[in-house]
Formats: C-alpha cells, structure tokens, sequence
C-alpha cells in the first residue's frame, strides 16, 4: 500500500520545523507528540539498530531510504535495550514484512514502547532542507499548529545531557568466548551499542560495563588490561564531568574511543570540538588511512567533529574524511591511545573496519606482557 493510500486511513501527523516549515503525514506508531534534533542517516538498511542506537537519544531520525520496516523487527538485531530515537520519520512504512526472522512490524514495535513514527513524507525534500539550512529542531504532533507551539517551549538539542539518560544504571558483565581468561576491558558506557561488546567478545575479551559517572578510581580497582570509551549522544562539551576521569585514565591502560569517545579524548587533551552542519549518519562514508594510504567505507553517526588544529597533549590526526576532510582517526605519539570517529562495530554498516578492534586487543595484550 502506498503512502497516500495510507494517509486515506490513517491519522494524520506532522512535522514541524524550527525555521517554521511544516510537512504533513499520517501517524503510525504511538500516536503521541515528541519533539527533538531532525537528523538524516543514509544507511540503505538496518532500522532496527538505528532505532536502538543511543548515539541518536534526543533526536528525530529520517532515513533516506523510501520504505522501512520490509524485513520487520526481529529478536537478534537491537544495539541497546531498547528504542533510542524521539521520532522515526519516513517515506513509507512497511506493514505486510517479509522475513524468516521477523517477529513484528515497524508499527508494532514503535507503538510498544511509545515512540511516534510519522509516514508519507516527503524525505527527499525534507533532507535537501536540512543538508542546505542544517539539521534543526523539530516536533511531530497531530496538527500543526500543535507541533510549532511545542517548538517553543522545548529545550535545545545541545543544552541536554543525553549521555547520562543512556548510560548503564548499574554495571555489568559481558565475557565472550574465552574471555574468562582472555583480557580483561572496562568499558565507559556513555550511550553503547551491543555490537562493540560482541566484536570484543568474538576477540576472547571479558568485559566490565560501566556508567559514564564511575570515578578513574573505581575503574582502576577493577584491574582492566585496557578500557574503552564507547559512542554516545549530544555535545561533548556539556561532558566536563568526564574530563578528569579520562585525565586520570589515559596514562595507566591501553585505551580506544570510538565516536564521543574519540571526542571526549581529544578535549580531555586539550581539543576543541565543533558542531557539523547536518552531521555524518550512514553507513557509505569514506575515510583515508594517512599512514597507509588506504580508503576505508564506514559507519558513521554523530554531528561533532575534533577541530584538528587544536590538538594537543601527544595527539596526531591518522584517518581524514574525503568528504570533508574533518578527522575521523587519533593516535598518541608515545602513549598506547587510538581513537576513531566512526563507527568500527557498524550495524548497519560494512564491516571493513572490525579490524581496529584487533587492533585493540593486540595492543592491550602487548602493554600487558611488559
């Protein structure tokens, strides 16, 4: 069934926009009002872990791809326990899916746990907006005269710390195949996705999950062989918080960062970080390898980047984005430290990078044998 055929029997729902454009749909979902940062991600599948990825807590999330939800939601697939996204905004959702693994619809699964969908968009036009004025604020309501009132009284994307709405309330275990005595990794939990755990686990590492709050002293009396500093959500500099715990971490275990982690790493040396006009989300983005030469295809999802001029404290750019040459990778001249900005763990996404966690647990293990 089309879109329009859809808004023929449906409610409708719409988009409101802080520059004061409206777009019109029908509600799908839970039909309820939700407001957040307009975000799009190229990713051409895998809704479900966009859905379930805490890098996107606060926002409205338009994918490009025309039809989601053909595959239906399925029991192995979530990057967190549950939905992330303030709203999910597409062309056409899918209500007749067609997988072997698929346990529900879209609509089912957004209605179970109170998130709006908003369908017959036009998303072609509603991204062109947002690549040409930048990613904005915007609410899903069901008229629109509802949706720009709540535009007024919302608070900005980067006033929140969403960092904290994500993270882990308690700490947990997660060991892979032989990890009882492979190495053991802390790690900072400031907005994680399954898919690092697995990848380490897959690695034979055992590892200790914990809230982004846990003081550098209470990390180190859990005897980590390496700590990692997952992705996250929001502006890294509402973050100070973290900067003394990074501070106090980074010269007594190996460690890696990915995304907000690579972020925070970077201002806890002395770095700057700046907001992209609509971000990197998608899973097509090419990264250059300075040391090799090599391009990589990547995961990505954020909308901060490291300003390479103010780096400081040993710090070196390693990887560049073609696109717009912002810094995608870090390394430390004497310190075993890298960072990166995309995501290596992907879901979605191609799977080129998992090589870095390799990367990770070699050089835990080398630091390690010392």
């Amino acid at each position: 069934m089309s879109p329009e055929e859809w808004k023929k029997d449906t409610m409708k729902a719409f988009l409101a926009l802080e520059d004061g454009s409206v777009y019109e749909g029908y509600a799908f979902g839970a039909t309820v009002p939700a407001h957040g940062e307009v975000v799009f991600s190229t990713s051409m599948t895998g809704y479900q872990e966009m859905l379930t990825d805490p890098s996107f807590a606060g926002q409205i999330v338009v994918p490009t791809y025309p039809m989601i939800g053909n595959y239906g939601i399925n029991a192995t697939d979530f990057e967190s326990s549950r939905i992330q996204v303030a709203g999910f905004v597409v062309r056409e959702d899918c209500r007749m899916p067609s997988h072997r693994l698929s346990e529900r619809t879209l609509d089912e699964y957004l209605r179970s746990q109170g998130v709006p969908g908003l369908g017959g968009i036009d998303t072609r036009a509603l991204v062109r907006r947002l690549r040409v004025h930048g990613v904005m604020m915007g609410a899903i309501a069901e008229s629109a005269e509802t949706a720009a009132l709540r535009l007024k009284t919302i608070p900005r994307y980067d006033t929140v710390d969403y960092v904290k709405l994500v993270t882990t309330a308690e700490p947990y275990e997660w060991v892979g195949p032989g990890g009882e005595s492979g190495p053991r990794i802390v790690v900072l939990d400031s907005g994680l996705k399954f898919n690092i755990l697995r990848n380490l686990g897959r690695l034979g590492c055992s590892m200790k999950v914990v809230p982004c709050t846990m003081p550098a002293d209470e990390i180190l009396k859990l005897d980590p062989d390496g700590i990692f500093f997952s992705p996250g959500p929001g502006d890294p500099a509402l973050l100070d918080y973290l900067m003394g715990t990074i501070r106090a971490l980074i010269e007594k275990k190996p460690i890696m960062g990915i995304c907000l982690g690579h972020q925070l790493i970077a201002r806890a040396l002395g770095g700057k970080t700046f907001k992209l006009k609509f971000g990197h989300r998608g899973a097509n983005h090419p990264v250059k390898d300075l040391e090799t030469g090599r391009v990589y295809i990547t995961a990505q999802n954020h909308g901060y980047a490291v300003d390479a001029d103010t780096l400081k404290g040993g710090l070196e750019v390693s990887q560049i984005n073609l696109n717009d040459g912002t810094v995608e990778g870090l390394r430390h001249r004497d310190l075993p430290l890298f960072t990166i900005q995309y995501h290596s763990e992907a879901s979605p996404g191609p799977l080129d990078n998992a090589y870095l966690f390799e990367r990770f647990v070699a050089m835990v293990k080398a630091e390690k044998s010392r």
